[in-house]
C-alpha cells in the first residue's frame, strides 16, 4: 500500500486541489496502464505470472537492502536474490523443497559471514539478509502459490486467477479508500510515531472499502464465496493490508527515509506499492487453501 498523504489539510482549490496536491494524477496514470497489464498476465498464469512476481520480488528486495545499507548494515545481496527466486520457483512448481531452500539459505548466509574482513555487526548483517528473503521472497511467493493452487489440486486453472484477482481487488480498494478518505476528511492521527500522515479516518475508509470489494467480488467473479464471507474476508484483508503498510513505514522510519524508491510515479518504489499485498496474500492463500479450494 502506498504511503499516501492521509491528512485532511485545507488548501487552495478545495477538494480537487487537495487531491491533485496529494498525487491523484500520477496515481490514475499508473492505474490506467498497470491494472490492465496485471490483469492479462495474471489471467495467462504459468511462467508469465511467475516472471511478474519475480520482478516484484527482485526490485522489492533490492529496495529493502538499500534501506538496510542506509542503516549501516551490509546484507549479502546476491545470496538474498538467489534464495528469494529459488523459493518463488519452487512455489511455482508446488515443490516440497522450500524448507530445504530456507535451511540452506540460512546456513550459506551464516557461513558467508565468516569471510568478512570486519566481524563487527555480524549478527545484524546476517539478520537483515535473512529477513529480506523471508519478508519479500517468502511472503511474495504466496501469490505464485495462490495462482497455481487449483492446478496443484486438479481444479480448473482459471480459479487461480480469480483468487489472485480477489486479493488484488481487496488491496486496491483498501488503498484507494484509505487514500481518498484520509485526504478529504482525515483529521486524527493513526500512528504518528510510525507514519505521521496516516489518519484514523483514512484507516476506517480503507476497512469499509476492503469490505465493499469483497462483497462486490462475490457477485462479479468470486462465486466460490457467499456475500457475507466475501465481505468479512475483505474486511480482514483490509485490516491485515494496512498493518503491512504500517510495518513498511516502521522500517523506513527506523532508517530515516520517506520512500524506498521513486520507481513508480506517485507511489514511491515497488516495496511501497506492494507492502500490503505481502501481508494480505499469505493470509488469503491459507484461507483459500484450507477453507475454499
Amino acid at each position: 500500500m502506498t504511503p499516501a498523504p492521509e491528512q485532511g489539510q485545507k488548501g487552495p482549490g478545495g477538494t480537487l486541489g487537495r487531491l491533485l496536491k496529494a498525487g491523484l494524477v500520477p496515481r490514475l496514470a499508473v492505474i490506467l496502464v498497470g491494472v490492465p497489464s496485471l490483469y492479462l498476465i495474471t489471467l495467462r498464469g504459468g511462467f508469465f505470472f511467475l516472471a511478474l512476481v519475480d520482478l516484484i520480488i527482485l526490485q522489492g528486495l533490492r529496495e529493502f537492502y538499500l534501506l538496510m545499507k542506509a542503516k549501516g548494515y551490509e546484507p549479502f545481496e546476491a545470496l538474498g536474490y538467489f534464495c528469494a527466486l529459488a523459493i518463488s520457483g519452487y512455489a511455482w512448481r508446488q515443490g516440497v523443497a522450500v524448507p530445504l531452500i530456507l535451511t540452506g539459505s540460512l546456513l550459506l548466509i551464516m557461513i558467508r559471514e565468516l569471510w568478512r574482513k570486519e566481524p563487527r555487526r555480524a549478527l545484524g548483517h546476517i539478520a537483515v539478509t535473512v529477513f529480506g528473503i523471508m519478508y519479500i521472497g517468502w511472503l511474495g511467493s504466496h501469490l505464485v502459490m495462490m495462482r497455481e493452487l487449483p492446478g496443484a489440486l486438479g481444479i480448473e486453472d482459471r480459479v487461480g486467477a480469480r483468487l489472485v484477482f480477489f486479493t488484488a481487488l481487496v488491496v486496491w480498494f483498501t488503498d484507494t479508500g484509505a487514500y481518498l478518505t484520509g485526504v478529504l476528511i482525515g483529521r486524527h492521527k493513526l500512528a504518528p510515531r510510525i507514519s505521521p500522515k496516516k489518519t484514523i479516518e483514512g484507516a476506517v475508509g480503507g476497512l469499509v472499502a476492503g469490505a465493499a470489494a469483497g462483497w462486490l467480488a462475490t457477485g462479479w467473479f468470486a462465486a466460490f464465496l457467499t456475500p457475507l464471507a466475501g465481505t468479512m474476508l475483505g474486511l480482514a484483508g483490509a485490516a491485515v493490508g494496512q498493518a503491512g503498510d504500517l510495518v513498511e513505514s516502521m522500517i523506513k522510519r527506523d532508517v530515516g527515509l520517506k520512500d524506498t524508491a521513486e520507481l513508480i510515479p506517485g507511489h514511491g518504489g515497488v516495496l511501497d506499492r506492494f507492502d500490503s499485498l505481502l501481508f494480505t496474500g499469505p493470509v488469503f492463500y491459507y484461507f483459500f487453501r484450507f477453507f475454499i479450494v
